[in-house]
């Protein structure tokens, strides 16, 4: 019998992926797609069972110390398990919960949404997470059937029936070589489509340029062999013009009503509270990913051999997340900085950002910088002021809003393309 006595220290939590892999689409950027040659057997084969469904449920339940229990569930495309799979969740939560309060996420490219699907998600109050990467030229130029053929049309589909069915929805946005030379259509795009909450994550991928056909490319960073750069990732500095463009109309029109999660975690860290994401974090590893067979890693970007903390059909979570090597890999985004970062005035707001990032030499060739750094710190040095006066209003209670006013009074700065 697995012990599951163990005092956890920090509270945590496991990312479900019911599917695994296993997508409809065939996103070029996507870095989660091969992670089907980690594992053997057909794809069908390559699902969350019941037994293993139940074990994740009450352990995710027992081991929460938090007011509210917080499951997450993503792919690929999780909703390729079926409707059945979904309902029987509801059940298992009902008969664990304990009077509990629970509540669901799951990311979809919306694709496959239905009128079933989203009055499902609104019956049971589920947050969608919604894939789209801004209008038809930016969310195409990447986010691709197999056949080569955009998804636009189908997702905006999905759209429509969340909206139609009032189910709460925030989008996330991938950004890469191409939609971030289009910061302000893509965020007045967002707007346009009733998403107040977007999330924006940068495409960064090193690949094993040499790997053979069955082998998995991406590369974990520190492991720079025969690496590159894919031909997708996005440019530092278009990545800080990307996020300037965004937070000039933002801060000047929709502070308090729209809310964008990389600027909400700057104010966060101004004010000492722990921003909502783990990038923006001192330290992380409390956010691991369990797969469909029961497999969990250190983290949903380090799903490789050497990140396996074991499998939850004979380890509780609550052990594997707390072993000292996912305690060590947390410590280890504050610990590993190179002295470049840690000089930096701008440390406190962006904290190295994610370790997965972290695949190059400073300019005294130190390892360890963050590949996007030179954006981040375009983007730190233009926004500052205005996070700083919105920190200030907080500290006087008042409205971090009042901002737009200040902004407005002020001219606006010219990019760096």
């Amino acid at each position: 019998m697995m012990n599951v006595s163990v005092s956890r220290k920090l509270p945590f939590s496991l990312m479900a992926k019911p599917v695994g892999s296993a997508c409809n689409l065939n996103c070029t950027y996507c870095y989660y797609l091969e992670k089907e040659k980690l594992f053997p057997g057909e794809m069908h084969q390559r699902v969350m069972s019941e037994k293993l469904l139940e074990t994740y449920i009450t352990q995710t339940i027992y081991s929460s110390r938090e007011p509210v229990v917080l499951f997450a569930w993503h792919g690929g495309e999780p909703i390729m398990r079926g409707m059945d799979f979904f309902k029987r969740v509801i059940q298992l939560q009902q008969k664990h919960g304990g009077g509990r309060v629970i509540e669901n996420s799951l990311q979809t490219n919306g694709t496959t949404l239905t009128d079933e699907w989203c009055r499902f998600f609104s019956d049971h109050h589920f947050l969608v997470g919604l894939s789209i990467d801004g209008p038809e030229h930016c969310h195409d130029h990447y986010r691709v059937y197999r056949n080569g053929h955009g998804s636009f049309t189908q997702c905006m589909r999905g759209l429509e029936l969340l909206v139609k069915h009032k189910t709460e929805f925030n989008t996330l946005s991938v950004v890469h070589d191409y939609n971030s030379r289009y910061p302000e259509e893509v965020y007045r795009f967002l707007k346009s489509t009733g998403s107040r909450y977007m999330q924006f994550m940068s495409v960064v991928e090193w690949i094993d340029g040499t790997a053979k056909p069955d082998e998995p490319r991406i590369l974990p960073a520190g492991i720079l062999k025969n690496g590159e750069i894919t031909d997708w990732t996005v440019d530092p500095v278009d990545y800080g013009n990307f996020l300037i463009g965004i937070f000039d109309e933002w801060v000047r029109h929709d502070v308090g009503d729209y809310f964008v999660l990389t600027f909400d975690c700057v104010l966060e860290n101004l004010m000492g509270v722990p921003p909502a994401v783990c990038v923006s974090a001192r330290t992380c590893g409390h956010a691991g990913v369990v797969e469909y067979n029961g497999d969990v890693f250190a983290c949903d970007h380090f799903v490789f051999p050497e990140y396996k903390l074991g499998n939850l059909n004979e380890t509780s979570m609550e052990q594997m997340m707390n072993s000292p090597f996912q305690q060590q890999f947390g410590q280890d985004k504050r610990d590993t900085l190179p002295a470049y970062c840690i000089k930096c005035g701008f440390l406190d707001l962006c904290n190295g950002e994610c370790p997965k990032n972290r695949i190059v030499n400073t300019p005294d060739g130190e390892p360890g910088l963050n590949y996007l750094c030179p954006g981040f710190r375009m983007f730190y040095k233009h926004a500052f002021p205005y996070f700083d006066f919105m920190a200030n209003e907080l500290r006087n209670k008042r409205l971090p809003s009042n901002v737009k006013k200040w902004a407005l009074s002020r001219p606006r700065s010219k990019t760096g393309r």
